[in-house]
C-alpha cells in the first residue's frame, strides 16, 4: 500500500487554499497535462462533504475515468477524498491545511492500492508511486502560484 506525503508552503490564508483545492473548475483548469473532465457528479464549483465527482482523464496514455466522494470535511482544516469506482483497488487522499505564522501548510497525503495483486504492487513500486507524486507536486505548485495571486488580488482590493 503504498502512500504519498507531500508538504506545499503557501503565502496565502488557509480559507483560500481550502476552497480552490476543492474548486472542481479550477481542478479542470490546473490538469491540463492529464485532459482532465468532470464528466458526472458535481461537475462545477465546490465540492463538499458527502458529494461525488467522476473525472476523465489521460494517464499513460490511457483514458481512464474515477470517481470520488468527500467523506470528511472540516473547513478549512481539512478534506479526504475516497474513490468510489476507477483504475484504483483502493484510493484515499487527505488534504490538510495548516495555518503556520501567517502562512498556511497545505499536505497531501494519498494512500492507494493498485489493482492486479503482486503485479499491482509491482507496478506501485516501479511506475505508479513516482507518476502519481510527481502528478501531485505539480498540481501542488499550480495550487500555491493561483492561492497567491487570489490572496494579493483581495488585499489589493482592501476594504477602503
Amino acid at each position: 500500500m503504498p502512500r504519498i506525503e507531500l508538504q506545499t508552503e503557501s503565502r496565502a490564508p488557509r480559507e483560500i487554499c481550502f476552497d480552490l483545492a476543492r474548486d472542481i473548475d479550477w481542478h479542470v483548469r490546473s490538469a491540463t497535462a492529464t485532459r482532465e473532465q468532470a464528466v458526472a457528479g458535481v461537475t462545477h464549483g465546490l465540492i463538499g462533504l458527502g458529494q461525488e465527482v467522476t473525472w476523465r482523464a489521460r494517464h499513460f496514455g490511457i483514458w481512464q475515468h474515477l470517481t470520488s466522494r468527500i467523506v470528511a470535511f472540516d473547513p478549512p482544516r481539512h478534506f479526504r477524498d475516497s474513490m468510489v469506482s476507477g483504475a484504483f483497488a483502493r484510493m484515499d487522499h487527505d488534504h490538510f491545511f495548516d495555518a503556520v505564522d501567517g502562512r498556511t501548510l497545505m499536505r497531501d497525503v494519498f494512500d492507494f492500492t493498485s489493482p492486479l495483486g503482486p503485479l499491482g504492487r509491482v507496478a506501485d513500486a516501479v511506475v505508479l508511486t513516482r507518476h502519481m507524486r510527481a502528478f501531485l507536486r505539480a498540481r501542488n505548485q499550480i495550487l500555491k502560484v493561483e492561492a497567491e495571486a487570489r490572496a494579493a488580488a483581495a488585499s489589493a482590493t482592501g476594504p477602503w
